[in-house]
C-alpha cells in the first residue's frame, strides 16, 4: 500500500506514522492489487486529534474514514479509523467482492465536476473529480462507504449523470440529468 501523509496543526510524529502504516496495512489483505491510502493527522480546539483515512483501490473503489479522538490520543483515532473501514468492508463483503478481487479495471471518464463560485454565495471549498462509470446499486454502495449522503456518477446502462441520495425518511433516491 502506498500513503500519503498531510498534517494539519500538528507535526507529524515517526512514531506515528509507523503506527499508522501498520494498522492501515492490515486492510491491505482485501484489496488484490495496490491501493493508496491518504492519512490526514489533525488536532483541533481543545486537544482533540482527529485522523481521516481515504483508501482508493486500483479500481477506483473508496474507502473513507474520519475519527476524533477526545482525549487527545493519536493512536486512538488511527484504531477508530480503520476499525471503522474494516467493518464497511466486512459489512458489504459480498456486494464488494467483485469490485475488490475483479482483473479489470473499471474505465475512467474525463468529465469532471466543477463548482462555479458565485458573489453572492461564499464557496468555501471546490471539490474536482472523475464521474465514473458505475450501476445504481454500486453507486449506493459507494457512498455509504463514503459515509456521504450523496455520490455523483456516470449511469452505465444510459450513459446519463446522475446522483443518488440517501432520503431523510428513508430509502434512496435518483436524480438524471437530462442532456
Amino acid at each position: 500500500m502506498k500513503f500519503t501523509f498531510t498534517c494539519k496543526k500538528v507535526p507529524l510524529n515517526d512514531s506515528i506514522k509507523e503506527y499508522a502504516e501498520k494498522k492501515i496495512s492490515k486492510l491491505d489483505r482485501f484489496f488484490a492489487e495496490e491501493a493508496d491510502a491518504f492519512v490526514t493527522f489533525a488536532v483541533e480546539k481543545r486537544n482533540r486529534c482527529t485522523v481521516e483515512v481515504t483508501i482508493r483501490t486500483a479500481n477506483g473503489t473508496l474507502f473513507r474514514a474520519q475519527k476524533e479522538d477526545p482525549d487527545g490520543d493519536m493512536r486512538g483515532a488511527i484504531d477508530a479509523a480503520v476499525s471503522f473501514i474494516d467493518r464497511r468492508i466486512r459489512k458489504n463483503k459480498t456486494r464488494l467482492a467483485k469490485n475488490l478481487r475483479s482483473d479489470a479495471l473499471t474505465p475512467t471518464v474525463p468529465a469532471e465536476f466543477d463548482v462555479a463560485e458565485d458573489v453572492e454565495f461564499n464557496v468555501v471549498r471546490t471539490k474536482r473529480f472523475t464521474v465514473e462509470p458505475m450501476t445504481i446499486d454500486e453507486a449506493i454502495l459507494q457512498m455509504n462507504l463514503l459515509d456521504h449522503t450523496f455520490y455523483m456518477f456516470r449511469n452505465v446502462d444510459t450513459e446519463k449523470t446522475c446522483v443518488v441520495y440517501r432520503r431523510n425518511n428513508g430509502g434512496y433516491g435518483l436524480i438524471v440529468a437530462e442532456d
